[in-house]
């Protein structure tokens, strides 16, 4: 007998993808060069609200090297409009989005005209030539004004800039009691507005992309997370049949949802590259990055808890104002609703209450942006939550502790709408408490207190659960989202025994073909090093779903394991033939076919190597071991954890620093630690950057003020203290590899954390909130003006 391999799934091990990264091997978009290929330049907007009324191209024309310019006058009648994939009620308001405006502007970045010349530097000089003359109108900017009866229209043709409302209320759904029966009835009303402030993604690799239509097809490079949803969109829009084009995600440089999108640019780059019969590049600068590709977040949180005096919580009325920026993107208009299902977390609501409306402004449009709605609202539950304890007394974690749902409890109905399939609260608080060294903290924390040191310590709680793994596609039809959430995998047996893995998930950065390769060594005895994983390409994989709300291995790994299940089942009889016994007698293990009780044992490289002589194969069997398979899940998956953050305020600078931070996870079943642990960090870093610095700031006629990183303030890690990590593992229910997701789960929990910590620290002052990102200024300016009121 031979010994039992040692499973792959829970091994560390280091990325494949990385080596060709970090050795300089890459092939971004950008790298990428093409016989014959032209530059394009992209001349915006620099007024946020105003009709075009002349554009005169002839002198940039005339200029060395250009080829031609294009106004949207030229491409009018072919560009059709941007898609918006969720029309969330049926009477959304959705204006055409042309990719070149055509005569009127509603955004300062929006693209008027496109250069294209041999090079990008005398295309980019050539943009100062062309001459532009706007008529200015009123600008909208302010989200609550936008929304009122009254205001300065971005669209004058809709009446209104009200896209939609959407509503859910769990008395009419059946899920829960009357949301306005509990306000009246409760003990304690908590009623707080908070801000979700604007957000870049701010990803490493500034979009791109190559389009060449010389082939028998047109093909286009694009750094873009969604390669099969963009050759379709693009198919559709463009009125391209989807057979003549091929989209190709290469080396992509992160994403966090800034690249889950159908830009402006990849349409105006194939419309170019149609037009001339040459293939094109366009390559956005970091400040057009910032000016002109969508933004996150941007809501008003209007809030109101319901409660008995003893902190058991007995309703949540939520009503949001949500920005749309100047139009809908391709999930612009969803993206709040994501969060609608989570606004209750962990916590055993009887009644809720949740309105959205969705408003347009004078700016970016939004989009999603890494949590996509369940940030925004674990950041309003966990603030909340604190607000309360401070209202009657109560330790922070002694009151989510007396409304969270027990492990006895699961799988259970939440108030919302969904079914949590498995966790355990208390094992990951108690876990990250004794990381933490909570009460410790506290007992210093009431020692700086008593002395009135300048310099005051805080301790923040966020306990979570996201809905991830975005997926079961009868949910997103229910919600009006404009496709299904399944994913697709093939498996190709070579016959030298290696294998191929064809995968719809499209990675730019999650570690794809590592944790892949470890599911199918383990699901076909192969050795990790002979798995191959492809994927990012429309012509290698030709279905799938893409890459956003941590589905990557809660359903596409999982699709993988169903092809990995095929193979087997094909070989079986192959294998059966080969040894002369019935399929019945077969137990298959660590990559071997073994007739029970026995020694004799085919592996099935021998197998695959069998199938491929085909020279005595069963009758009937074709010589063909490769499999695929789809998967659609019935539920979300449901990671949870518990996150603790110490920080010090010197009340004398406004300065805040995270001193300690300690969260502990439960993701299920970890594939690779060594990821998880990166994508942790990663979420982390992004939710604290929220918390203390990042914001998209716009002046009053709708010039953004933060368009580089030189006031756009992303952390480094210098800024950022050493995390301490822990997990705690209830498997998903749902699934075979009982896998949750992670890729969202840092940025998710950790912006309240900080900003609880920080207002723990100056609430004895007076302070009931500050307005994030929490600057010196902001935090200096609210404590002193809290002390002033006092006196």
């Amino acid at each position: 007998m031979t010994a039992t391999a040692e499973p792959e799934i829970g091994k560390a091990r280091r990325r494949k993808e990385d080596e060709h990264l970090v050795t300089g091997r890459t092939r971004w978009t950008d790298n990428l060069v093409l016989p014959g290929m032209q530059h394009l330049a992209i001349l915006r907007s620099p007024f946020a609200h105003a009709r075009i009324t002349g554009i005169d191209t002839s002198a940039a024309r005339d200029l060395p090297g250009v080829v031609t310019v294009l106004t949207g006058a030229d491409l009018a009648d072919e560009q059709g409009s941007l898609p918006c994939a969720w029309p969330i009620t049926p009477d959304m308001k959705s204006p055409p989005a042309p990719s070149l405006a055509v005569d009127r502007v509603n955004f300062a970045g929006e693209a008027v005209a496109v250069v294209v010349a041999r090079s990008a530097y005398e295309a980019h000089d050539a943009l100062e030539a062309i001459d532009v003359e706007y008529d200015e109108l009123p600008v909208v900017l302010d989200l609550a004004s936008a929304a009122a009866d009254g205001s300065e229209l971005v669209h004058p043709d809709l009446g209104t800039n009200v896209s939609a409302t959407w509503t859910f209320d769990s008395a009419e759904a059946g899920t829960g009691s009357d949301v306005e029966e509990a306000i009246r009835d409760a003990e304690v009303l908590v009623e707080r507005t908070f801000r979700q402030q604007r957000l870049i993604p701010a990803f490493m690799e500034p979009r791109s992309v190559v389009v060449d239509p010389t082939g028998a097809q047109i093909t286009m490079w694009s750094a873009t997370q969604i390669p099969h949803i963009l050759r379709l969109m693009l198919a559709m829009t463009l009125d391209i049949p989807e057979h003549k084009l091929r989209v190709v995600a290469p080396d992509v440089g992160g994403g966090f949802g800034g690249k889950l999108q159908v830009t402006p640019e990849e349409v105006i780059a194939l419309l170019v590259a149609r037009r001339l019969g040459k293939p094109v590049k366009y390559t956005e600068s970091r400040s057009e990055s910032m000016v002109a590709a969508h933004h996150g977040r941007d809501q008003i949180q209007k809030l109101t808890l319901a409660a008995r005096r003893d902190g058991t919580v007995t309703g949540m009325k939520v009503e949001l104002l949500a920005d749309m920026g100047a139009y809908l993107r391709l999930v612009t208009s969803g993206v709040p609703i994501l969060g609608a299902f989570m606004f209750n977390g962990i916590y055993k609501f009887p009644a809720y209450h949740f309105t959205c409306t969705n408003v347009f402004t004078n700016k970016v449009p939004t989009d999603a942006y890494r949590g996509a709605g369940r940030p925004e609202a674990t950041f309003a539950i966990e603030r909340m939550m604190d607000e309360l304890a401070t209202e009657l007394s109560l330790d922070p974690l002694e009151l989510r502790a007396k409304n969270w749902i027990t492990h006895e409890e699961f799988p259970f109905d939440t108030v919302a709408g969904l079914t949590y399939d498995s966790g355990n609260y208390e094992a990951a608080t108690a876990h990250a408490r004794e990381l933490f060294d909570y009460d410790g903290l506290r007992r210093e924390q009431a020692e700086r207190r008593e002395r009135k040191d300048p310099v005051q310590l805080g301790i923040g709680v966020s306990t979570f659960t996201e809905m991830c793994g975005l997926a079961p596609s009868r949910t997103l039809g229910a919600l009006a989202y404009g496709a299904g959430g399944w994913e697709h995998a093939a498996i190709r047996m070579l016959p030298t025994g290696k294998v191929e893995v064809v995968t719809g998930s499209s990675a730019h950065g999650q570690g794809h073909e590592t944790a892949w390769s470890q599911v199918v060594a383990d699901q076909l005895g192969v050795p990790f090093e002979d798995v191959e994983v492809l994927h990012g390409d429309t012509q290698t994989s030709p279905r799938g779903m893409d890459t956003y709300g941590s589905r990557s291995l809660a359903v596409g790994a999982i699709a993988v394991v169903k092809a990995a299940e095929k193979v087997i089942a094909k070989a079986r009889p192959i294998a059966a033939h080969l040894m002369e016994c019935a399929e019945d007698d077969l137990e298959f293990t660590d990559g071997r076919f073994q007739v029970k009780g026995t020694e004799k044992a085919v592996g099935i490289a021998d197998v695959a190597l069998a199938v491929f002589a085909a020279h005595d194969l069963p009758d009937g069997v074709e010589p063909n071991l490769d499999s695929e398979a789809a998967y659609d899940p019935e539920n979300f998956s449901f990671p949870h954890g518990t996150h603790l953050c110490a920080v010090e305020v010197d009340t004398e600078t406004g300065k805040v620093r995270i001193r300690s931070y300690v969260c502990v996870d439960d993701i299920g079943h970890v594939v690779n630690p060594l990821i998880v642990e990166g994508q942790v960090h990663g979420g982390l870093a992004q939710g604290i950057a929220q918390a203390l610095y990042e914001e998209a700031v716009y002046d009053e006629s709708g010039t953004l003020l933060s368009g580089s990183f030189a006031e756009y303030s992303v952390p480094s890690a210098a800024d950022l203290p050493s995390f301490t990590t822990g997990r705690t593992e209830t498997p998903a229910t749902g699934n075979p590899l009982g896998v949750k997701g992670v890729g969202e789960a840092g940025t998710i929990a950790s912006t309240p954390a900080v900003v609880n910590a920080a207002l723990d620290a100056v609430r004895q002052f007076g302070v009931r909130d500050i307005e994030m990102p929490l600057t010196p200024m902001r935090v200096w300016r609210a404590v002193h003006t809290a002390q002033e009121g006092a006196r």
